[in-house]
């Protein structure tokens, strides 16, 4: 990963350190002394989203765990970062983590279910037969750290893991995956790790998982097949994209599938 715009780091930590206060756009530009067009781009360089972007991202994580650590009402956290209605926070909630903020402060037990599922499964190389298929994504998944566990990978439409993937799936192990039947459009590759030893909740709130992402899009033309890819996978950094899709919600539609 590159140090590229290393300043983008200092911005970064003072949008954690202020998460729960209003933040402009300017506001952020002049804490790294930069003009708010130049700052936004080299931002959007760096990580992918806009600097805004990005603190709302952080803000529904933030919301995340409020939701599994305390007591608040749903709308007290909505107003906690920044919501002033309860709709439009239950609306955004819902679309970029998946399931709605009542749902998921009440999932906790089927996460722990879907955990102890994916356990039980003996022979995951049966799940995902090869057959004729078209307009394919294949690539293979690498560790920086060793681990053992399963790894959620998923194509999705923007440079953030939010909201259901367009196409996505489940790994055993590290190594070899492929997305076949994709339609034409553009896709950002990312994945993150599940190991055995975890709890629900470290489930729920994936902020020390193992992950990785392909920072350029994968653009996928029609009937044309797509390079390999290789991806790695590694400790959080300052960079990486806050994973807001429910990695529950994703596991069960996996047991869905191959039951």
């Amino acid at each position: 990963m590159t140090n590229r715009y290393s300043e983008i780091d200092e911005a970064i930590t003072y949008i954690q350190q202020n998460i729960y206060e209003p933040l402009s756009l300017s506001q952020l530009a002049s804490h790294v002394a930069y003009s708010p067009y130049h700052f936004t781009r080299i931002f959007k360089e760096r990580i992918g989203l806009s600097p805004l972007y990005y603190v709302s991202s952080l803000r529904l994580q933030k919301a995340k765990e409020l939701l599994l650590r305390t007591d608040l009402s749903i709308r007290d956290i909505g107003l906690e970062i920044g919501q002033q209605s309860l709709g439009t926070f239950t609306t955004r909630f819902t679309e970029r983590v998946g399931m709605t903020p009542s749902q998921f402060r009440n999932s906790i037990i089927q996460a722990e279910d879907h955990f102890q599922s994916l356990k039980s499964i003996s022979n995951w190389s049966t799940l995902d037969p090869a057959a004729i298929q078209h307009n394919k994504i294949e690539g293979t998944v690498q560790s920086e750290i060793p681990f053992e566990g399963f790894i959620l990978i998923g194509l999705f439409a923007k440079p953030i893991p939010e909201g259901p993937p367009i196409y996505g799936t489940l790994l055993p192990s590290l190594g070899n995956f492929c997305f076949t039947n994709v339609k034409p459009g553009t896709y950002y590759l990312m994945a993150t790790s599940v190991s055995w030893g975890m709890q629900p909740t470290d489930i729920m709130l994936p902020y020390n998982t193992l992950r990785t992402r392909l920072k350029e899009p994968i653009f996928v033309p029609a009937h044309t097949s797509v390079l390999h890819r290789t991806v790695t996978l590694h400790a959080p950094r300052m960079d990486d994209p806050p994973i807001l899709i429910s990695l529950p919600l994703l596991m069960n539609k996996f047991l869905n599938r191959v039951r």
